[in-house]
């Protein structure tokens, strides 16, 4: 049986400050935006190319606002997606990569500046938050593992 990441709920504290972030400062497709009564509002939107979604809203999680971090983005060319986000008026850091040479660890500790020596996929990141402080990791992959 195949399953899919449909949706990720996002904990924000201002829906129409997150609806404009997304929306009008990343680009992404809204699309839905349900005020169904009074504390309970349902926004749905999309990532550019991707199969999953992420819903904010109001009455949609009992976690903190700004608390997911993680969350994960990848594309092809990391140094073009890190100049349109800043020209969209988002502060990046990066790209760098981890000490390890694997996934990045938490938070900015064992980070080393600049794209992988070799350019490899999977090795090269770069990072940025929503108005609330939700973390986003861009994640480089020119060239999936096999089987993925």
């Amino acid at each position: 049986m195949d399953m899919k990441l449909e949706v990720v709920v996002l904990p924000v504290s201002d829906v129409d400050r997150a609806k404009g972030f997304y929306v009008g400062r990343l680009g992404w497709r809204l699309d839905a935006d349900f005020p169904i009564d009074d504390g309970y509002r349902i926004v749905q939107v999309t990532p550019p190319g991707s199969e999953a979604s992420i819903i904010f809203g109001e009455g949609l999680s009992a976690q903190q606002p700004g608390t997911l971090h993680g969350l994960q983005l990848t594309v092809t060319d990391i140094v073009k997606a890190q100049e349109e986000l800043e020209s969209r008026g988002v502060e990046v850091s990066g790209p760098f990569r981890d000490e390890t040479g694997a996934f990045h660890h938490a938070g900015s500790s064992h980070r080393v500046p600049g794209l992988h020596p070799e350019r490899a996929s999977y090795g090269t990141f770069a990072a940025f938050a929503d108005p609330d402080g939700n973390e986003w990791f861009l994640q480089e992959i020119t060239e999936r593992a096999p089987g993925r």
